[in-house]
C-alpha cells in the first residue's frame, strides 16, 4: 500500500523551487495503557479541576497564561496569541548547505520524508543526487502550525528527509553533568578499552537485529489473557554486583570474548573434520574382526 502524503511544501534556496510532499517516516510501537475504573473496568476521564474553588471547571472558564515568576502569570486570550503566530507558508527556505558529519544527532527531534509532488521529479531527484555526492545537509527554516521551525534536509538513499531540529537553547550543555576534574586513565586502560571496542565492532549499523523484548512479553501476556489464560509473575532478577576495578572488568571482558571466539573456531574445525571423515572413512574404521579389512565394493 502506497503512503499517504500528511502534507506539502516548497523547498527554495536561490532562484530554484522544488515542491514537495511530506509523508511519515517513523512512529512509535511503545506500549500504552488505558486507566481503567476496577469495579466496572469502565475507561476513566480526567476533569479539569480547580484547587482554589474547590470544583470542577469547564472549557469555557480556561484561559492561558505564562508564568513569569513562581505561581505568577500573565494571560493570554486566543485572539492574542493567534497574533503572535508565523505566518503560515508552505516555503522551506534552505539558508546554507552543510557537512552532515559537523550536525550532532542530539539537534534530531523527529522525521518526515520528502517526496517530489507532480512535475517536481527531475529539480527533487537532482537535489538529492548532488546532497549525496557532496555529503552535505540543507539547514533551512519552516513554518508551520504557528511556529518556526528549524530543519535539516538530508539525501537517504535516492530520496530526501526532512528532520525537525532542537534549536541551541533547547540542548543542554554537557557541562552540567561532567565532574569539575576529569579523572586520569592510565594508558593501559585505554588500550584494553580500545582492543574491547574493536572486538565488539560491525561493519555496519543494522538496526533490525535488535528487538523490544518488554513489548513482546506484554503482547504475549495480553495474547494469554484474552484466552482466559494466567499470566504468572516473573521473579525479580537479582541486583548485579557493582564493578570496582576497571582494568580487571576490561581484562575479564576481552578474555571472555577471546574463549567464545576460540569456542567458535573450534566448533567449525570440529564439523569440518567431522565432515572430511564421512567423505573418507579410515582403514581403522574400515577394519573388523581379528584384523581384516573388509574390501570395498566395487563400482559398477
Amino acid at each position: 500500500m502506497a503512503a499517504r502524503s500528511i502534507g506539502s511544501g516548497t523547498i527554495s534556496f536561490g532562484l530554484v523551487s522544488i515542491p514537495v510532499r511530506f509523508y511519515v517516516a517513523t512512529h512509535s510501537e511503545a506500549v500504552s495503557f488505558n486507566m481503567l475504573h476496577q469495579p466496572c473496568g469502565s475507561r476513566i476521564r480526567q476533569q479539569l479541576w480547580c484547587p482554589k474553588c474547590e470544583r470542577p471547571v469547564e472549557r469555557g472558564e480556561i484561559v492561558k497564561g505564562f508564568e513569569f515568576a513562581r505561581d505568577q502569570y500573565v494571560t493570554f486570550s486566543e485572539e492574542e496569541l493567534r497574533g503572535l503566530e508565523a505566518e503560515t507558508n508552505r516555503a522551506i527556505d534552505i539558508h546554507e548547505f552543510v557537512p552532515l558529519a559537523t550536525v550532532d544527532p542530539i539537534y534530531f527531534e523527529s522525521a518526515h520524508y520528502l517526496g517530489p509532488d507532480k512535475g517536481a521529479e527531475k529539480a527533487y531527484h537532482l537535489l538529492a543526487a548532488a546532497m549525496r555526492d557532496t555529503g552535505k545537509g540543507a539547514v533551512a527554516q519552516w513554518a508551520s502550525r504557528g511556529k518556526e521551525h528549524m530543519v535539516l534536509i538530508r539525501p537517504r538513499g535516492e530520496g530526501l528527509v526532512l528532520h525537525s531540529l532542537y534549536y541551541a537553547n533547547e540542548v543542554r550543555s554537557m557541562d552540567e553533568i561532567q565532574p569539575a576534574a576529569e579523572p586520569k586513565v592510565r594508558e593501559g586502560e585505554v588500550e584494553l578499552a580500545r582492543r574491547l571496542i574493536e572486538q565488539l565492532t560491525s561493519e555496519a549499523f543494522r538496526p533490525e537485529q535488535y528487538r523490544d523484548a518488554y513489548r513482546e512479553r506484554v503482547q504475549a501476556a495480553v495474547d494469554r489473557k484474552v484466552a482466559g489464560e494466567e499470566v504468572t509473575v516473573a521473579a525479580a532478577a537479582q541486583p548485579r554486583a557493582q564493578v570496582i576495578d576497571l582494568m580487571e572488568a576490561l581484562k575479564e571482558s576481552l578474555a571472555r570474548k577471546g574463549a567464545a571466539a576460540g569456542a567458535r573456531g573450534a566448533a567449525r574445525a570440529g564439523t569440518e573434520q567431522q565432515q572430511g571423515g564421512k567423505r573418507r572413512p579410515s582403514a581403522a574404521a574400515r577394519r573388523t574382526g581379528a584384523g581384516r579389512v573388509q574390501p570395498r565394493a566395487r563400482k559398477g
